[in-house]
């Protein structure tokens, strides 16, 4: 049995799959945030309950939010309790056997490209657009992770100074303590923060994206803004690895229009004569983060 565990900042799902990756059950509980006793005990129980049910000694694979430094240690602001903390040493001492946790994101992009919309790509880049904004790119079934494991992390590149000045934005500090990362910008928060920036009006996001499809002009302009910030920040990740084909995951990747206005958006902010790689729907969506830890606890897995 493969275990794959995708912990967010408000729900744990625990899913099980057979060796060729079937899922065959899964479930969902609240994360708890606040005390990282409490945090892995409900891991572990989680673990021992399904090997008890399958009798056997399952391979745990495990997503979360956050970076995971050299040592280890997870850099979480929405799980505080394990931030600091070596969750994949606290869960293998409990458990007795290895544990492998790796972003949440940088998984989704696993998932996608093997098997997903990503299948027979060889550089596949996951975004991730929710309450955040990371990802990660997947070159021949393996997941890259750079020097220092933060390559993905495209929501912390700087906002361009060209889009700043021509729509007069105001440098916003970014809850990683930088200032100006377009995670601010481009994603769910980022969209509502700019039309109230733009209009002065609180709006959700649904409500936006419906008056943008009625044809209300301001709607309209701050969807053309935020595209052209998007754009910027696709354009900036198609310079520096030329994917062969971008998946969206997140709250803002069930918005159809971007997979129609993106690849134009990103394609005004490359060189003469150069193409955007294809935008394409996550064909897991939510259950890639649970499939993707599970890939990277296959035995056979290419880490």
């Amino acid at each position: 049995m493969i275990y794959g565990v995708d912990i967010g900042g408000t729900k744990i799902e625990f899913a099980c799959f057979d060796a060729d990756l079937n899922k065959l059950e899964s479930e969902r509980l609240t994360t708890p945030v606040d005390d990282y006793g409490i945090f892995i005990d409900t891991l572990v129980g989680l673990v021992e309950n399904a090997n008890r049910r399958h009798r056997c000694k399952g391979k745990v694979g495990i997503g979360m939010p956050g970076l995971i430094d050299a040592e280890g240690r997870s850099l979480s602001a929405n799980i505080a309790c394990a931030s600091g903390k070596k969750v994949a040493e606290s869960l293998a001492a409990r458990l007795g056997h290895r544990v492998v946790v790796e972003n949440d994101c940088r998984l989704f992009a696993l998932s996608e490209s093997r098997g997903g919309a990503g299948q027979g790509f060889r550089h596949v880049y996951g975004a991730v657009l929710g309450t955040g904004a990371a990802g990660g790119l997947v070159i021949d079934g393996r997941l890259y992770r750079g020097r220092q494991g933060i390559a993905g992390e495209y929501g912390h590149h700087p906002l361009p100074a060209g889009l700043r000045k021509k729509y007069q934005l105001p440098l916003l500090r970014c809850g990683c303590g930088l200032l100006g990362c377009l995670e601010t910008y481009i994603t769910g928060p980022g969209l509502a923060a700019l039309h109230r920036q733009l209009w002065g009006e609180e709006i959700e996001i649904p409500a936006l994206v419906q008056r943008w499809r009625d044809g209300d002009p301001r709607a309209l302009n701050t969807k053309a803004v935020h595209l052209d910030l998007l754009g910027a920040a696709f354009a900036n990740l198609v310079m520096a690895h030329d994917p062969d084909i971008f998946v969206l995951g997140g709250g803002l990747s069930h918005i159809q229009e971007l997979y129609r206005d993106l690849p134009g958006a990103i394609e005004n902010q490359l060189f003469p004569g150069f193409s955007a790689p294809p935008v394409v729907p996550p064909k897991f969506g939510d259950a890639s983060g649970a499939r993707g830890a599970a890939l990277l606890a296959l035995p056979s897995a290419p880490e």
